[in-house]
Parts: C-alpha cells; sequence; structure tokens
C-alpha cells in the first residue's frame, strides 16, 4: 500500500477560472468557401461570370464582374458560413477595389482573437459589476478568476448579453 502526501502551500487555493475567446475554425471557413464556389458555377446569373472566392490563411478575395455580383457573391459566402456553423460576424470587410480586366475585388478578413479594445470594454464593464472575480488580458484572450463559481457565471452571462461586435467563446473552465 502507497501513501502519497500532496503539500499545498497556504494562501496559494486553486479558485475558479475560464478564458474569454473569439476563435474561428479556419477549416470550416475552407469549407464554406468551396461550397459557395461550387453554387457559383452552378448559378445560371453567373453563368460566364468571372467571379471566384480565393482563401488565403485569414483573408478571403472576392472577385466578381461588379459590384452587384460581388454583393451576391458575399451573401452566398455568409450563408455558406451561417450553414458551417461560423458567425458572419467574424468577417472585417476592406474596401472594395477595381481588379484587371474591369473586375472588383474585395478583401475580407476572418478575425481571429479578442483585440485589445474590446478585451479592455470587456475587462472594464466586469470590473465596474462589483462581482468578486479578477479579470486579467492575456494575449488575445481574456482570463477570468474568481472564488465562486457562480460568480463566473455571472460574468459569462454579462459577456453574453453585451455581445461586444463578435462571436465570444468561454473555455478551459476549471473548477
Amino acid at each position: 500500500m502507497s501513501l502519497f502526501l500532496v503539500i499545498v502551500p497556504v494562501g496559494s487555493e486553486v479558485m475558479p477560472s475560464f478564458d474569454i475567446v473569439s476563435e474561428v475554425d479556419l477549416q470550416e471557413v475552407d469549407n464554406a468557401v468551396h461550397q459557395a464556389m461550387k453554387e457559383i458555377g452552378n448559378r445560371y446569373d453567373f453563368r460566364g461570370s468571372k467571379s471566384r472566392i480565393d482563401r488565403e490563411d485569414a483573408v478571403i478575395t472576392v472577385v466578381a464582374d461588379d459590384e452587384y455580383k460581388l454583393e451576391q457573391v458575399l451573401d452566398v459566402l455568409k450563408g455558406k458560413l451561417v450553414r458551417r456553423k461560423v458567425d458572419p460576424q467574424v468577417l472585417e470587410y476592406g474596401e472594395m477595389e477595381a481588379a484587371s480586366g474591369g473586375l472588383v475585388r474585395q478583401l475580407v478578413t476572418v478575425r481571429q482573437g479578442v483585440d485589445r479594445d474590446v478585451a479592455r470594454s470587456i475587462v472594464k464593464d466586469v470590473k465596474a459589476t462589483k462581482i468578486r472575480v479578477q479579470a486579467s488580458i492575456q494575449g488575445e484572450q481574456i482570463r477570468v478568476s474568481g472564488k465562486k463559481r457562480d460568480d463566473l457565471q455571472s460574468v459569462i452571462s454579462l459577456v453574453r448579453e453585451k455581445g461586444y461586435g463578435l462571436p465570444l467563446q468561454f473555455i478551459n473552465f476549471r473548477d
């Protein structure tokens, strides 16, 4: 029979915590781009069109014959993203610009992580509630820890309620 003794220093309690992140599965984005391209190739109103969608890392390039067709392509892409459970709020649209051959092009960036301004806003709002938790920014995520699990759940509902203009996930919940 073995007996183990774990020594925990006084005052080093493990507090419940979780992380607030904004992550996008780029494989799902890639699948949505491929499905959108397939639909554009099959649709009657895009016959003879040079419309296309390309994705490289977190940047999607949409090319179309004119502004109207570009909007149509973006609508098809958004529909495919929603179907694959990717929130369209992660898309950040660049300026529409002229491309060679009389085409128009628009760059769409897939935002990953919580940017600095939004993170500061979340931490400020959490501290303003007077809930007994600590919120700290750690890179592109926010770590929230507190003594009571109920306090952490209150913070989650507060952040969900506010929204902050991007899809947020709550991960690494530790008790």
